[in-house]
């Protein structure tokens, strides 16, 4: 199948990819754009895992103050170089990381972050729910595990549904850009500020 340069293009700027990765990712997925881009953020994802050892001790703190003055957040993202750092798309995406914190109010990056008490806590409450709804004991266990999934995706940054894009979390747009600078991509810390909370 013959691919266009048309649609190397269109892929390109879709994902920020690579002429030769968009070309292999067409080929690949049969010219269908939506596959080629899986195709592209999956290799992302196996590229940002043989990233994982590397040093990423540049970046920037990014702030955002919501509209009234109310909440606001700050996020500390990191990234290998100092010239990716100071890259648009870089910024940009401390930005939405930062306006996610402040609307969806995360407690930790990633649930290795949640201690095992909390862990061990959340997981005797939803299974109490369960037996409280006279659930069988042997789905009981299940029950609580899927409950306990979801307090992940509340709660861990990483996890959390993309506040713009339902289809995509935290960790997908991370992804995306490690894909697309070639550098190892994490959120060091962050901290929200809710007016009159301590």
């Amino acid at each position: 199948m013959t691919i266009s340069s048309e649609q190397v293009k269109l892929l390109r700027d879709r994902t920020g990819a690579g002429m030769m990765d968009c070309k292999k990712a067409l080929a690949e997925s049969n010219g269908d754009m939506d596959k080629a881009v899986d195709f592209l953020r999956k290799k992302g994802a196996a590229t940002a895992e043989k990233r994982a050892d590397r040093a990423a001790n540049q970046g920037v703190i990014e702030a955002y103050v919501h509209a009234g003055g109310r909440i606001g957040a700050m996020v500390e993202l990191n990234c290998e170089t100092d010239f990716v750092a100071k890259t648009d798309d870089f910024k940009m995406l401390a930005r939405e990381i930062t306006m996610q914190i402040a609307a969806m109010n995360p407690l930790y990056i990633s649930r290795e972050e949640v201690q095992k008490e909390t862990i061990e806590h959340e997981l005797d409450i939803y299974k109490q729910q369960a037996r409280n709804e006279k659930k069988p004991e042997q789905v009981v266990e299940r029950i609580a595990e899927g409950k306990l999934e979801k307090y992940y995706q509340e709660f861990c940054l990483l996890e959390q549904t993309y506040i713009k894009d339902s289809g995509k979390t935290i960790k997908d747009l991370i992804l995306d850009m490690m894909a697309k600078t070639g550098e190892k991509i994490t959120i060091r810390r962050f901290k929200r500020f809710h007016l009159g909370e301590q």
